[in-house]
């Protein structure tokens, strides 16, 4: 356990159990070498990431197979928090079976996500979210060194603070799901903002294409339509038949989900469907991949459930059988 991440039991509270064995008990922890490369006819891969919002650093290892591309072992040195110690771990497990650009498409979002012990609390206190953010930088800093470019050219998304290196996505999907209303609340949660302040607002030193103001004036306004037509939907959805709820199950999954876990070999089917007042339960079975995947049970089904309530219920409930 790291001291600068017990600071009183309130803030330790706010931890969650995952977090907290991840911190005490990482799995991933330690280092690859090219012996153990050769053992699998794979490629050592070694990436160095520092992060300047909080000073801490992470070593990567990846055993990649240059064949496919896919990552077949991943371990980490980290000197840092514990907050980021948890994060680098779990980090580690989700790129493992992925290949080197599936896995940049792992967000610090995702990585908090996979952390949580319950979809609606946060893992960590929102100072700590920021540590997130490393896990996902040095995994675009192992697929630049593995293919041999600059990171600079693998950046796919519009870094909005160059301090922390937060990227557009990351600020808008932290605004909706943590409900946040001031930049302040956004600094907390992601360190955007936090040092040279040109990401804020307009006039600072620095010209900005993106600012923080507009982002969260812009997330906020995106976040009442979508609200207006959710209780527009829930009440729809409650008013189904069972049939019907299922027909809207479906058409949830075919546009939002399904392709997702194709990606990665898998697929998904709802095997049945129960009325429970005030619950509607989804029981689901997993199809290729995702039948052995370890986050199917966790992160998968965390994901699937999510966007289930999001697009429909809040009060629908997902079982993987």
């Amino acid at each position: 356990m790291a001291k600068n991440d017990l600071i009183g039991g309130s803030l330790w509270e706010q931890y969650s159990h995952k977090v907290s064995d991840r911190m005490n008990n990482p799995k991933n922890m330690g280092e690859l070498t090219e012996e153990d490369a050769k053992e699998k006819n794979a490629r050592l891969v070694v990436a160095d990431y520092g992060a300047e919002a909080c000073g801490d650093a992470v070593r990567m290892y990846w055993l990649v197979d240059p064949e496919s591309d896919t990552i077949l072992a991943s371990r980490f040195k980290s000197f840092g928090c514990g907050t980021a110690i948890a994060s680098c771990d779990v980090m580690c497990d989700m790129c493992v079976g992925k290949n080197v650009d599936e896995a940049m498409k792992i967000t610090n979002i995702d990585v908090e996500r996979e952390l949580r012990d319950s979809d609606d609390v946060p893992a960590v206190p929102a100072q700590k979210m920021h540590c997130s953010v490393m896990a996902y930088d040095v995994i675009k800093k192992a697929a630049s060194v593995y293919k041999g470019v600059d990171i600079t050219l693998l950046e796919e998304e519009d870094i909005v603070c160059e301090c922390a290196r937060v990227t557009l996505r990351t600020i808008k999907d932290v605004i909706r799901i943590n409900d946040l209303k001031t930049v302040e609340e956004i600094t907390q949660f992601t360190k955007a903002g936090a040092f040279c302040k040109s990401c804020v607002k307009p006039g600072g030193h620095e010209k900005r294409n993106t600012y923080l103001v507009d982002i969260l004036r812009e997330t906020r306004a995106e976040m009442e339509k979508q609200q207006v037509r959710k209780s527009a939907m829930t009440k729809d959805f409650r008013t189904m038949t069972l049939i019907q709820k299922h027909k809207a199950v479906e058409k949830v999954l075919d546009t939002g989900v399904r392709s997702l876990l194709a990606s990665d070999g898998g697929g998904i089917e709802v095997v049945d469907m129960k009325e429970n007042e005030p619950y509607t339960d989804v029981y689901v079975q997993y199809g290729g991949a995702c039948a052995t995947c370890p986050s199917s049970q966790t992160g998968t089904l965390s994901l699937i459930t999510h966007k289930l309530q999001q697009e429909l219920d809040e009060n629908i409930r997902v079982h993987a059988v």
